[in-house]
């Protein structure tokens, strides 16, 4: 499956004797699948219909979608009472004739009640169903649309993320193959430190601070840490190749790449791993804000 983005636009519309309507979608990032409507009057009916057509297509997005909806000639041609200005008109020539009335107009004759209507479609089932319908799918269309931007827009993350991960597994190479990182670099500032506290301090127990150093030796080991980047950015790498909404997955990866950063520059012993690590977390952080416009 696809990437896609959580940010998109898309306008579609349909036109018949009955109306012409047009959608506008607009869609942005969120936590979850929120849909807000803007239906002109009488048209509220549509909207559980019209959130759950969304719903089919999307996982994740805060989604705008805006109806207009202007009416053809089908419904607003004007409906005349023959039978009813029939009628009328035979009472006013009665009228003139008999009783020396002015002749009758015939747009005073229609402007009479009951004489000549506009039709109201929502009175009429058939017109209503026939609206929807063109509505519903014009939505269709628009939501095509607004996918196929998305879409889009994933890919274009979904490079941007590629050379994110790029970076990150140089980085965790570098931390890897630092020289600081050698045993013989190591045991060689472990005695220099103890050398210096020995001639700081005579009393002090040799034995005790060589224990110490080597305690504290281990606990700057950060073969973990690389270990566990090296996994976060395969895992990483699968999901982008599955595509799909795979957003909230791609967020944990990322919390879990800036936990390892932060504990790589809190172990580090050396100025050019810390300076590793901290290019490291400049890198995690662009990654995370790109992973958070995915659906």
């Amino acid at each position: 499956m696809a990437l896609q983005s959580m940010t998109g636009f898309a306008r579609a519309g349909l036109v018949d004797e009955m109306a012409a309507v047009t959608w506008e979608l607009r869609s942005v990032n969120g936590r979850g699948l929120e849909a807000r409507l803007r239906l002109p009057p009488g048209f509220e009916r549509l909207e559980q219909a019209a959130k759950g057509a969304v719903g089919k297509r999307f996982s994740r997005g805060n989604i705008q979608a805006s109806l207009s909806v202007t009416r053809g000639e089908a419904l607003r041609r004007p409906v005349v009472d023959e039978a009813f200005l029939a009628e009328v008109a035979k009472l006013a020539h009665r009228l003139e004739r008999e009783h020396g009335a002015a002749p009758a107009t015939a747009d005073g004759l229609l402007a009479l009640r009951g004489v000549m209507e506009m039709p109201d479609a929502s009175a009429d089932e058939e017109a209503r169903a026939r609206l929807d319908e063109l509505a519903l799918r014009a939505l269709d269309t628009a939501l095509d649309e607004l996918a196929a931007a998305r879409r889009e827009e994933g890919v274009s993350l979904g490079v941007v993320l590629e050379g994110h991960l790029a970076a990150i597994e140089a980085l965790t190479l570098r931390a890897e193959a630092d020289t600081s990182r050698e045993p013989a670099n190591i045991r060689a500032r472990l005695e220099e430190q103890v050398r210096l506290l020995m001639d700081a301090a005579p009393a002090l127990d040799e034995n005790r601070l060589n224990q110490e150093a080597a305690f504290l030796a281990t606990k700057a080991d950060i073969r973990e840490e690389i270990d566990r980047l090296k996994t976060h950015v395969a895992s990483a790498r699968a999901l982008l190749a599955t595509g799909g909404p795979i957003g909230r997955k791609l967020d944990f990866l990322a919390q879990e790449f800036n936990r390892e950063s932060n504990t790589l520059c809190s172990k580090s012993n050396a100025a050019s791993v810390t300076a590793i690590g901290l290019e490291l977390k400049a890198v995690v952080d662009q990654f995370r804000e790109q992973v958070q416009n995915l659906e």
